[in-house]
């Protein structure tokens, strides 16, 4: 779930910086905020698992791990909500300025008397432009251990603002808070 938040949360503030990253030379985009919840329906202790339901009917187990600390206070039929926040920052890179490819990151049990847990994490990564494709219009860019990633532009003109062969630092900020509410 997280990969694909990030994928979607890249895709969205690449395309919508794009715009004013030349005069800015740098922008912060807010991300979607995200909130899902599931049903625990079995708890496996020694193998440290959680069966859910999810909102629209499907079932996942989940290994938890040993992080979550009251993972003992877990019941069948509590109600886990996880919500998602997030940003990023892209930042048109200077000609001869070194790549990056760094991430870091925190994990917190929650306070209160239920169990839950707060994770932070901050990755940052140099990609460089490598096709704009106007008459799709899409933009590509490559990125470390040569990953690439194409995604369509709606806004025309924000592939005016950037050319190929530019590079540019992309900051995500993601947050996820896990909480857990017994059943009513």
């Amino acid at each position: 779930m997280k990969q694909q938040m990030n994928t979607f949360a890249f895709a969205a503030a690449l395309l919508a910086a794009a715009v004013g990253l030349r005069a800015a030379q740098e922008k912060t985009v807010p991300q979607e905020s995200i909130t899902a919840s599931a049903t625990i329906e079995a708890i496996d202790q020694p193998a440290r698992s959680l069966t859910i339901l999810n909102e629209d009917g499907t079932h996942e187990v989940l290994r938890v791990p040993p992080e979550v600390t009251r993972f003992s206070e877990l019941k069948v039929g509590d109600k886990i909500t996880a919500r998602y926040q997030g940003s990023m920052v892209v930042r048109l890179k200077k000609p001869g300025e070194a790549a990056v490819a760094v991430e870091s990151g925190a994990i917190a049990p929650a306070e209160g008397t239920s169990p839950g847990i707060s994770v932070a994490t901050e990755r940052t990564m140099t990609v460089t432009i490598v096709d704009i494709d106007e008459a799709a219009p899409s933009i590509t860019v490559k990125g470390p251990n040569g990953w690439t990633y194409n995604r369509r532009v709606t806004d025309r003109k924000a592939l005016a603002q950037v050319k190929v062969g530019d590079r540019l630092d992309i900051t995500w900020h993601d947050a996820v808070l896990l909480s857990v509410t017994p059943p009513k």
